[in-house]
């Protein structure tokens, strides 16, 4: 397949523009996300309808929390990533292809039979997750395309890392994101994911300018991106140049692929970056990976009465009424919000 968002060099050389890495391909190289390579002139998406994996969660699971809470997200990904990270959670085909000599794996697949296998399946969204979805993008927007006219929502489980013009793209068909905002420090994101940090800040400040719903994910590591101070300029981050009613999920770092010398994040240590975040302004402050904890649940930030209670990725009860606090009647940050 054919890439998009490329141009081709006077050296005989290609740069992709579809991530903030901006690859320079020789002829015959493919790019650090490993899954799109430059053939006779042109780049090539190597992963166009190759599944890697199907499957059909609850929305929850992405973590997104203000999008049809309750309902079924049809989830699908190809193998690759253009993230290194050291503490890779779907290692496995995330870095496959950089693990394993180029080694790309996956089911034929077309958008049609994404979209026609969500519906059956009584899904009210596709999530392009599990790796990242920027680098099978040409299969994502052909599917994003199909499931819109459908009555299907769209959502993106990213790093943040696409550029301007892949977003801009995208943004007609793309309901909903949950954004990793991995750190809140240059050096992290270059010793940990081989990236930049402010391709994803300015990432999120494009999707607020272009109505996309984002949530946004930080995975608490010890001793790497857990210092106080920066939290708070994360947090502050957030509620200025997004809005204060940024949903902040602050999750459970267990040890895992190439980083396995720290210990598992503690309860209190998410309890105090949840502190940070309420004190900071931010309207819902959500603990992950900690089944059972109030940090699951969404109150009304005017008056504090329980609106969603969740137990892991299940929905105890919802009590939001027509997209508003029953009590209070304030408005509830969020699509679908309501209890169908």
């Amino acid at each position: 397949m054919r890439a998009l968002l490329y141009d081709a060099l006077d050296d005989g050389s290609v740069r992709c523009n579809l991530c903030g890495h901006r690859c320079v391909i020789p002829e015959g190289h493919r790019g650090i996300c490993r899954v799109r390579e430059h053939q006779g002139g042109a780049l090539r998406a190597l992963v166009y309808g190759r599944l890697i994996a199907r499957h059909v969660d609850p929305i929850e699971k992405k973590p997104m929390f203000h999008l049809l809470p309750g309902s079924r997200s049809y989830s699908i990904a190809t193998v690759g990533c253009n993230f290194r990270c050291r503490f890779c959670q779907n290692a496995d085909i995330a870095q496959m292809p950089r693990d394993r000599d180029g080694l790309i794996m996956g089911n034929p697949c077309t958008p049609q039979e994404v979209v026609a296998d969500a519906l059956k399946h009584d899904c009210q969204s596709i999530a392009y997750t599990y790796t990242e979805p920027t680098v099978f993008f040409e299969f994502a927007l052909d599917t994003a395309k199909l499931a819109h006219g459908q009555g299907l929502k769209n959502v993106f489980v990213t790093n943040g890392y696409m550029t301007t013009e892949a977003l801009e793209m995208a943004a007609p068909f793309l309901d909903g994101a949950n954004v990793d905002l991995k750190a809140f420090s240059d050096d992290f994101y270059k010793q940990q994911c081989g990236a930049r940090l402010e391709p994803v800040k300015t990432t999120l400040r494009n999707m607020k300018r272009l109505g996309i719903l984002a949530e946004v994910t930080t995975l608490l590591i010890p001793g790497l991106n857990d210092d106080p101070r920066e939290l708070e300029a994360l947090a502050a981050f957030l509620v200025n140049d997004l809005g204060p009613e940024t949903p902040w999920h602050i999750s459970r770092f267990h040890p895992t692929y190439r980083l396995t010398d720290r210990p598992a994040t503690s309860v209190e240590s998410l309890r105090r970056a949840r502190e940070i975040g309420v004190r900071a302004g931010l309207r819902y402050v959500y603990m992950g990976n900690v089944p059972g904890e109030d940090g699951e649940n969404t109150a009304c930030h005017k008056c504090g009465t329980l609106l969603i209670e969740r137990w892991g990725f299940t929905i105890r009860h919802n009590g939001v009424v027509d997209g508003r606090c029953p009590k209070c009647a304030e408005p509830v940050y969020g699509v679908g919000m309501s209890k169908s």
